[in-house]
C-alpha cells in the first residue's frame, strides 16, 4: 500500500462542532421554551463567548444548563484548535496537500514512463528523460532518496510504495504509461514487476535491470522488451572509449544531457499518412521537410539497415530512424500525428 498522509479528519471535527450546537439549542428549546432562532441565536454567542446579553433572563434549570453548555462548548473548541494547531505546526496539514496535489497530477499522467526503483540507476533514467522533456513517474519506498532528488527537481511527480505491490502500479498509471523502467538492485523484484507490470498493460515497453545472464533470460520471459546489464555495459562503455574515444563521446553527446537539442526518433510505418505508406524513403523524406535526415531502417524481423538507399520501399512492420533538432523532430511528429 502507498503511504500516504492521513486526511485530516475535518468531517470529524465539523461533526463535533455541530453536534455541541445542537446539544444547546435543544436545551434552550425544552428548558427554556425559546424558539428555534432565539435558541440558536443563545448557543452561538455562548460557544463564541462573544458577551451579548442574553434574550430573557434564565431560569434556575436554565442557568444549571447554561453552566454545563459553556463548559462542554469551550472544552470542545479549545480541544478542536489544540489539534488543528498541532496539524499545522507538525505540517502534516502541508504534506496533506501536496500529497493530494501529487495524486491529482497522477490521474492526469498518460503516455508516461514509469520508473520503479530510484537508485543510481534510476536517477540517471530520470535527468536524461527530463532532459528530453520526456515525462515521467517515480515508484520508490525510501523517502530520504526522494527527498535528496527533489531537491534537484521540485516537480517530480513520484509515488513512496513498493513497486512490486500492483495497487502501486495502478496508482501509477502503468495502465496509460508507454514504458516501465524496472531499475530495482534484487534481480527477483524486478522479474515480479516486469510480470505485473506486463499483465496490467500489454502494449507498454518494458525496459529491466539485471545483475546475472540467468535474470535476464527471466525477465524476457517474464515479458520484457529489453533488458539491461549496467555493469556489463559500463565495462564495455569504457574500453570502447580507449578504441573508439571521439564515437562515443559523440553517442554520448546525442543521448545525455547536453545533447537535448538532438533527437533520434524512430517512424513507424502506420504512423505515415496512407499516400506515403509503401513509397521508397526519398518521397517519404521529401514530403513536407522538416529537416530531419534518416540514419537507418528497421525491417519487419527487427534487422537494421543503416544509411539505407533513397530507393528501399517501406512497407509494413517497418520503422524509419530519423535523426534532427528538437524543433525539426517536432515538426516532424506533427506531420505523422504522433
Amino acid at each position: 500500500m502507498p503511504q500516504l498522509v492521513k486526511t485530516p479528519p475535518f468531517k470529524r471535527w465539523f461533526l463535533m462542532i455541530l453536534a455541541i450546537i445542537i446539544f444547546g439549542v435543544c436545551g434552550y428549546i425544552i428548558i427554556e421554551g425559546f424558539s428555534l432562532l432565539d435558541a440558536l441565536y443563545m448557543a452561538m454567542i455562548t460557544i463564541t463567548t462573544i458577551g451579548y446579553h442574553e434574550i430573557r433572563p434564565l431560569s434556575e434549570q436554565g442557568k444549571i444548563f447554561n453552566v454545563i453548555f459553556i463548559i462542554a462548548s469551550f472544552s470542545t473548541i479549545s480541544y478542536l484548535l489544540a489539534k488543528l494547531t498541532q496539524y499545522v505546526v507538525s505540517g502534516e496539514l502541508s504534506q496533506y496537500f501536496k500529497t493530494k496535489r501529487l495524486m491529482q497530477a497522477l490521474e492526469q499522467k498518460k503516455n508516461h514512463v514509469i520508473i520503479c526503483g530510484f537508485g543510481r540507476n534510476g536517477q540517471q533514467a530520470a535527468k536524461t528523460l527530463r532532459a528530453h522533456k520526456i515525462d515521467y513517474v517515480v515508484i520508490e519506498k525510501n523517502h530520504n532518496t526522494l527527498d535528496h532528488y527533489l531537491l534537484h527537481d521540485p516537480k517530480c511527480v513520484y509515488l513512496v510504495g513498493d513497486a512490486t505491490d500492483d495497487e502501486i502500479l495502478v496508482q501509477a498509471g502503468v495502465e496509460r504509461a508507454k514504458a516501465i523502467l524496472v531499475t530495482l538492485p534484487e534481480d527477483a523484484d524486478n522479474v515480479f514487476i516486469v510480470l505485473s507490470a506486463r499483465s496490467l498493460n500489454p502494449k507498454a515497453q518494458i525496459i529491466g535491470r539485471a545483475s546475472s545472464h540467468g535474470a535476464t533470460a527471466k525477465l524476457y520471459k517474464a515479458g520484457a522488451n529489453n533488458v539491461i546489464m549496467p555493469d556489463m555495459i559500463g565495462g564495455t562503455h569504457m574500453a570502447t572509449l580507449v578504441s573508439k574515444p571521439d564515437v562515443i563521446e559523440f553517442i554520448d553527446f546525442l543521448s545525455g544531457e547536453e545533447g537535448e537539442a538532438i533527437h533520434i526518433e524512430a517512424v513507424n510505418y502506420d504512423q505515415l499518412p496512407p499516400h506515403v505508406r509503401d513509397k521508397s524513403l526519398k518521397e517519404i523524406m521529401n514530403w513536407k521537410k522538416t529537416g530531419v535526415n534518416c540514419i537507418g531502417i528497421k525491417d519487419e524481423q527487427g534487422r537494421f539497415n543503416i544509411n539505407p538507399p533513397d530507393t528501399i520501399i517501406i512497407s509494413h512492420g517497418m520503422k524509419v530512424i530519423v535523426f534532427g533538432t528538437r524543433e525539426q523532430i517536432s515538426a516532424m511528429k506533427k506531420n505523422v500525428g504522433d
